[in-house]
């Protein structure tokens, strides 16, 4: 059975995180101008690109490699027409996290959000350790109703199979998942969003052998 992800189209995903009630876009495209700044890095990967909401942060001028990785092959497409400005810097790599992780490139930052949610920790961590970055920058959903995890909107019906593949995050789940594999938390940021959710941004740094 295919991923849920890669049937739901990008306008649905995209006009439901920018509604007023609930403006996750809007939260991720601020965080993520923060994420490409944080490091002296030169290469990243982005791990579930979606539309590429926060590209345009990108400074090809800091930037020699930049990927974005999506399960939806439809997302990339979008991706590379609406940033053509990046040409030669973003590469977008069409790659199933939970079962092609080997095909990941190496990376000095790695990005991941809202997309630990939908592989597991276990997957992350093989990610995390294929791409082998320094540098580590997360954000994870902190829902208060379990069972109301997507917001609440008219497009609610085009996420009905993610039930499939969501898993609920803990801050400290995560953080000893990277402990595990060698990475601690070097920064912890919290975005309360219009519904009572929160977006946790945590950061982890690879320790010196």
């Amino acid at each position: 059975m295919s991923n849920p992800w890669e049937e739901i189209s990008l306008d649905d995903y995209e006009k439901h995180m920018s509604l007023d009630s609930v403006r996750q876009l809007q939260a991720l495209d601020s965080i993520m101008k923060k994420q490409f700044a944080a490091y002296p890095v030169k290469t990243s990967a982005v791990l579930g690109v979606a539309g590429g909401n926060g590209l345009e942060h990108l400074g090809t001028d800091k930037f020699r490699t930049v990927y974005g990785i999506d399960i939806n092959a439809d997302y990339l497409s979008a991706v590379s027409q609406r940033y053509t400005q990046l040409s030669g810097v973003l590469e977008c790599l069409h790659i199933d996290l939970i079962n092609e992780a080997e095909k990941l490139p190496q990376a000095q930052l790695l990005i991941a959000n809202l997309l630990i949610e939908y592989i597991g920790y276990e997957a992350f961590q093989r990610a995390v350790l294929q791409t082998a970055p320094e540098y580590v920058s997360c954000v994870i959903q902190i829902n208060t109703d379990a069972e109301q995890w997507v917001s609440e909107s008219p497009y609610l019906r085009a996420f009905d199979r993610l039930d499939e593949v969501h898993h609920q995050m803990e801050e400290k789940a995560l953080t000893a998942t990277m402990e595990e594999i060698g990475y601690s938390m070097i920064l912890k940021e919290s975005y309360p969003l219009p519904n009572g959710k929160a977006l946790v941004r945590v950061d982890f740094k690879r320790n010196c052998v």
